[in-house]
Order: structure tokens, then sequence, then C-alpha cells
């Protein structure tokens, strides 16, 4: 597989002061993009590098997005925690010191409904993502 590109085309939303790193992909890319517009409101910023151009996972652009906002990184997704997003970007950073992985992801067993509805009711939706990052920022 060829070496991924290390250029801004892979972080679709990236702030210069930014508080934390956050990783979606999909539905929760776009729940994250409108939980950047929440917090700006807060003085609250946020990286967010897009795993999908990352093949592989770009572990240079991860951990030096994650050094970036003080360690900081919060995955999002919308499926279970087992062989997501999440994992894998836990193992590309373990053993890196201050770096803290926090993990937003579908924890019951799914069921049919609204989109909105369904990323409320497994609270990976903006308003739960402004709250993890509320939470690593006051963690840092």
């Amino acid at each position: 597989m060829p070496a991924a590109m290390h250029n801004t085309e892979h972080v679709p939303h990236k702030s210069k002061n930014g508080q934390v790193t956050v990783i979606g992909a999909g539905v929760t890319l776009h729940e994250a993009l409108a939980s950047a517009d929440l917090l700006k409101k807060e003085e609250i910023s946020i990286r967010m590098p897009d795993p999908f151009t990352m093949k592989p996972l770009d572990k240079k652009l991860l951990l030096d997005s994650a050094r970036a906002t003080k360690g900081g990184i919060l995955t999002v997704e919308d499926h279970y925690y087992e062989g997501g997003i999440g994992k894998e970007v836990c193992s590309a950073v373990v053993g890196e010191p201050g770096i803290t992985v926090t993990l937003l992801a579908v924890s019951q067993v799914p069921r049919s409904g609204k989109p909105a509805e369904l990323l409320k009711i497994f609270a990976i939706d903006k308003d739960a993502i402004v709250q993890a990052v509320r939470g690593l920022v006051a963690k840092a």
C-alpha cells in the first residue's frame, strides 16, 4: 500500500489553536463539524483529521494532531466500539506519553428510527461530542 500523504486534505476542520482532536467518519464527521460550530461559541476549537482519507491510518498525522491539541483525542463512530476507528486510533497511539483517547460509539443493540433520533439515543450526535470535548478540555 502507498504511504499516506501528509497534507491538509486530510484535515476537514483544522484550527490553529485546536484543543482536542476529533475523529469521525461519515455521519459522525458531519456531527463533529456541527459540534465545532457550537464549541466555537464557547471559544473551544477542535482539529479533525479524516480517517477515511488516511489509508493506512497515518500515525504521524494522528500524533502530530494529538500533540498540537494537548494530547486529547475523541473518536466518534456510528457502530459498535469493537473493530472501529476508535480501536484503530488506540492501537496507533498506545505507549505514546501524554495522549488520551476517548471513544464514542454505539453501545446498545441497534434499532430503527430517524437518523437524528438514533444519533441522540446512542450519544454520538453533536451534543454528545460537545460534552466529550468539554470533558477533555477540562482535563487538559
